[in-house]
């Protein structure tokens, strides 16, 4: 997330900093929130070392039967996995440019992020012009942001918000198109995020749903869709999915799968794709793991 455009085998290790209370914090706060990263993998290993062991977030098994699985919480997000699935490419290059947490102090994070072995892209990340300390960048007078590969190269910036009481949590999803408007006016359409007043300074528009920002950039180069790549999709967890499913129906959106209930993980889905090719699952019943 260029601030200005001048601008989840490992045992958890007892030092990570487990977070207390991940879950969907915001499910109650609108009929749309935010739900969950499904990435594809072929390393768990190094998947629980950086968002588990690094990161800090709760490693949990989910569902039941031949359905039960690893996913990885914090606050207003989940992880989930499609382990033995290599992804065609990183995150980079596709229209989800890269997924974003923020944290109250940069500093510790940073130097773990690097000391467990991964990879820092700040300068890489940033506009030219924007100063880079130890590989966190001054956005703004008020805004210290970092960027980070995890495995399989999904880009991963962090926020700093000094007054956050969470050790990390979820910030943003940031989208890359060379309609990112057009992307902007469709997720808020789509979903009902608000659309924030444009920032001049900034190299990007937003939207908002609870507990997220949705950044759209422009991209000087073509993007492809996420289906295949490390962020495989992304998922909003919607009250009375059946009903809004039929919606998007009625307004000529193609549902790539109908409203299905999944009795193994206790939740309905379906699935849908963005006019630029973003994979986009749509869940009830994500709200309910603990």
């Amino acid at each position: 997330m260029k601030r200005l455009s001048t601008g989840i085998a490992l045992s958890v290790l007892l030092s990570a900093p487990a977070v207390a209370g991940a879950q969907i914090l915001v499910a109650g706060e609108g009929p749309v929130v935010y739900g969950h990263h499904h990435l594809n993998t072929t390393n768990m290993a190094a998947q629980k070392k950086f968002y588990v062991d690094t990161l800090g977030g709760v490693l949990e098994k989910f569902g039941s039967g031949d359905r039960r699985q690893e996913i990885v919480k914090f606050p207003n997000v989940l992880i989930f996995f499609h382990p033995m699935q290599a992804p065609t490419g990183g995150s980079i290059g596709s229209t989800v440019n890269h997924i974003g947490f923020s944290v109250p102090d940069l500093k510790p994070l940073v130097a773990k992020i690097k000391a467990n072995g991964f990879k820092m892209i700040t300068t890489e990340s940033v506009a030219p012009n924007v100063k880079v300390t130890d590989d966190i960048a001054a956005a703004s007078p008020t805004t210290n942001i970092a960027f980070a590969l995890g495995p399989e190269d999904v880009k991963v910036e962090f926020v700093e918000i000094k007054t956050q009481k969470a050790p990390i949590q979820l910030h943003h999803i940031h989208f890359f198109g060379q309609m990112n408007a057009e992307m902007q006016a469709w997720y808020a359409k789509t979903f009902g995020a608000k659309m924030l007043p444009a920032n001049p300074k900034a190299a990007f528009v937003e939207d908002q749903l609870p507990g997220v920002l949705l950044n759209f950039s422009p991209s000087p180069t073509p993007t492809v869709g996420t289906t295949g790549r490390a962020i495989d999709h992304i998922g909003f967890e919607v009250k009375n999915l059946e009903a809004f499913t039929k919606n998007l129906e009625a307004e000529g959106i193609k549902l790539d799968r109908p409203y299905t209930k999944v009795p193994q993980l206790g939740i309905a889905i379906a699935f849908i794709k963005d006019p630029w090719g973003t994979n986009i699952e749509l869940t009830e019943g994500l709200v309910n793991v603990k």
